[in-house]
């Protein structure tokens, strides 16, 4: 059986809630899961104690059972020092959408031409 560490979302329409629950990877998110082991409440302040909790032991266990946790679990995990730290890369963040790279590629035609008339 495939297990996962993930969330299953909880509360009502536009006010969030996740409980932090162990299930089998093909249960629906919000369907069966085998235990709840915290909740997370992103509502609450960033560095709210009460926006995260979760019980480590039982997360520990879970996870020497080989149970995968998700992207967003698995950065719980990381910052409650369950996980090793991984370093993520996001190469488009960088990168300018298309209108802007020609909006830049224009502004810079202009700025050559203007250079130009006033060496000229």
């Amino acid at each position: 059986m495939a297990m996962k560490i993930r969330l299953a979302r909880g509360g009502s329409k536009k006010r969030p809630f996740y409980a932090i629950v162990a299930s089998d990877s093909r249960m629906p998110r919000d369907g069966r899961f085998l235990e709840k082991l915290g909740t997370y409440n992103p509502l609450l302040a960033k560095d709210s104690e009460e926006r995260v909790k979760m019980n480590m032991e039982r997360v520990q266990y879970w996870l020497s059972k080989g149970a995968q946790p998700t992207d967003r679990v698995a950065r719980f995990l990381e910052n409650a020092g369950a996980l090793p730290k991984t370093e993520r890369k996001n190469m488009k963040k960088a990168e300018p959408g298309k209108k802007a790279q020609e909006r830049a590629k224009e502004k810079a035609e202009k700025a050559a031409a203007a250079a130009e008339a006033s060496e000229a």
